[in-house]
C-alpha cells in the first residue's frame, strides 16, 4: 500500500479547504458586501482573530505542501518512514491551525454578531449562550447591517465545517505517518530476511 500517495491526496484535499476558510473569513469583514462597516470598525471582535485567514487558511498550506511534496512511492522503506515522520510533524501544525479556527468560530457563533440595535452598537445575543440560533424572531433586534445574523451564521458555519474537515484530515495523516514510520521498517526487515 502506498502510504505516501495517500498523504499526497490528503495534501491536495487541504488546499481547497484552506482557500475556503480564507474566503469565508474575508467575507466576515464585509457584512452584506459593504465596506463601510469595516471602515467604521463596526465588526465583531472575533473577526479580527483571523481564524479563517491564519488558522484555517495560511497555516494549513504548510501541512498541505509537506504532504504533496512527499513524492511518489519509491519502494524505499527507510526513506518513506523518514518522510512520513516529517509529515506527522506538519500534521500537528495543521491540527493547531484547524483547532484554532474551529474554537474561535464557535466562540463567535455563540456570542452572535455585533450590530446596531435600538440601544446602539452592541452584541445583543452575547448573554444567551447561542440560544438566538434557535429563536430566529430575535434576529430582528439587529437593525443594521441588514441580515447580519444570517451573514455571520452562514460564514461561521462554513468555517466550522471546513476546519472540522481539516482537523480530520490531519488526524488521518498522523495515523498514516505513524503506521508508516513504525511498520515499514519491520516490513523492510522481513523483506531483507526473505531475500537473504
Amino acid at each position: 500500500m502506498c502510504t505516501v500517495g495517500f498523504a499526497r491526496s490528503l495534501g491536495f484535499a487541504l488546499l481547497p479547504l484552506a482557500l475556503g476558510c480564507i474566503v469565508a473569513n474575508l467575507l466576515l469583514f464585509f457584512p452584506g458586501g459593504e465596506v463601510s462597516y469595516l471602515q467604521q470598525e463596526h465588526l465583531s471582535k472575533f473577526t479580527w482573530f483571523f481564524m479563517g485567514i491564519g488558522g484555517g487558511g495560511v497555516l494549513m498550506f504548510l501541512p498541505a505542501g509537506v504532504f504533496i511534496s512527499l513524492g511518489k512511492c519509491t519502494g524505499c522503506c527507510w526513506n518513506e518512514s523518514f518522510m512520513m515522520c516529517g509529515a506527522v510533524m506538519a500534521s500537528l501544525v495543521g491540527l493547531a491551525g484547524s483547532g484554532y479556527c474551529f474554537v474561535i468560530s464557535a466562540m463567535a457563533m455563540l456570542e452572535g454578531p455585533y450590530c446596531y440595535t435600538d440601544l446602539g452598537w452592541m452584541y445583543p445575543f452575547s448573554n444567551g449562550g447561542g440560544s438566538y440560533l434557535r429563536e430566529t424572531d430575535l434576529w430582528r433586534k439587529c437593525l443594521t447591517p441588514q441580515h447580519i445574523v444570517e451573514w455571520n451564521v452562514t460564514l461561521l458555519s462554513v468555517l466550522l465545517g471546513l476546519s472540522a474537515l481539516q482537523f480530520i484530515i490531519c488526524i488521518l495523516q498522523i495515523f498514516n505517518g505513524l503506521v508508516t514510520a513504525v511498520c515499514r521498517p519491520c516490513c523492510y526487515k522481513q523483506e531483507y530476511s526473505l531475500n537473504a
